[in-house]
């Protein structure tokens, strides 16, 4: 398909800078056969005892590091963790470095490049401290390109961009559906008989890199990390045989349980790289429903969103948040979608 095809005019004032608060006071519209403005909280109206919402419980890292080679300043973003535990990075001026040489980015906290590839990727090795002690205290968080922070290192964003469920290190992104529960919600979610089920995918970088072909089909898809334990699958299948609904929370939570799902209403155990990119066509083998933020224009998002309910529902529904004001992107409002009964 046509990369046009998903495109849009977004006023910029609508590209949300700040989260509101409490996180479950963001407005949430509802697209179904009809369209009704609501906010994250009226979600446990929306709900059936029996249903299962899946979460993504990846926590996301201080990702953004600034060091030096030498006397040239470095600014690296992590972005996917290799099995050999070494990182996959995206360098800033990468032309100025080479491999074997050192980054360093505290007196004991340093890295070592490894690798160079295309468009600024690099392949790097940690020593030193503690990787994760030593992200703590020289990262910052890899907030997208879009939030204009002028100081990098705001404390606020360590917590705002960070879901309150987030357990397990490695994602370079926030999960951005998920910042909009609160404990409160989340219990009320449980005591009304729906199954809150985890699972990991280690949300990377690429998730912003936009779509620079003029053609889907020449697009190549970011791959991340992800799992999905037996326990999980065991519950979502046993809710879909007594006919409950499967509600991913998030685009990273429904490009898992897709990648792991090889046929309609069929769920494997998953532990590896996936790749998935979903668009118009694809034939949706186990999510009903979808919470998700508003993105951006012709992102590999907003396919996979109009693959889900249909491209002109979508775009009706943008159109209709537009003219609302609805707030976009990482820390805008958020959508629930019913799924196309032809996807």
């Amino acid at each position: 398909m046509k990369t046009s095809t998903f495109d849009f005019n977004l006023p910029k004032n609508l590209i949300a800078q700040e989260p509101v608060s409490p996180r479950d006071s963001a407005r949430l519209l509802h697209v179904g056969n009809e369209m009704r403005d609501l906010v994250v909280k009226d979600l446990i109206t929306l709900v059936n005892p029996g249903d299962v919402l899946v979460i993504n419980d990846t926590k996301v890292i201080p990702a953004r590091l600034r060091g030096k080679r030498n006397e040239v300043s470095i600014e690296i973003t992590l972005h996917k963790k290799n099995i050999d535990d070494t990182w996959c990075a995206f360098a800033r001026p990468a032309r100025r470095l080479h491999e074997g040489e050192t980054i360093k980015f505290s007196a004991n906290f340093y890295a070592t490049v490894l690798e160079k590839r295309e468009a600024g990727e690099i392949v790097v090795n940690f020593s030193g401290q503690e990787f994760f002690s030593g992200l703590a205290e020289n990262g910052f968080m890899p907030l997208p390109p879009y939030i204009d922070r002028k100081n990098a290192n705001k404390e606020t964003d360590r917590q705002d961009y960070q879901t309150i469920y987030a357990a397990n290190p490695g994602a370079v992104a926030a999960p951005t559906a998920g910042l909009h529960f609160t404990d409160s919600l989340i219990t009320k979610l449980r005591n009304y008989g729906v199954d809150i089920v985890e699972l990991t995918l280690h949300v990377g970088a690429g998730t912003f890199l936009p779509v620079k072909v003029d053609d889907t089909d020449n697009h190549k898809m970011h791959s991340e990390r992800g799992e999905l334990g037996e326990d999980a699958v065991h519950r979502i299948l046993t809710a879909r045989k007594k006919g409950s609904r499967i509600m991913a929370c998030g685009t990273t939570t429904m490009r898992l349980l897709e990648a792991a799902s090889p046929a309609v209403g069929e769920l494997l155990p998953f532990n590896g790289d996936t790749d998935i990119f979903i668009t118009p066509g694809y034939n949706f083998r186990i999510v009903d429903r979808l919470i998700t933020n508003f993105h951006l224009p012709k992102s590999t998002l907003f396919m996979l969103v109009s693959a889900f309910s249909g491209i002109e529902k979508m775009k009706a529904a943008y159109t209709h948040a537009i003219r609302s004001r609805y707030r976009f992107y990482s820390y805008g409002d958020a959508c629930l979608l019913e799924r196309n009964e032809s996807s």
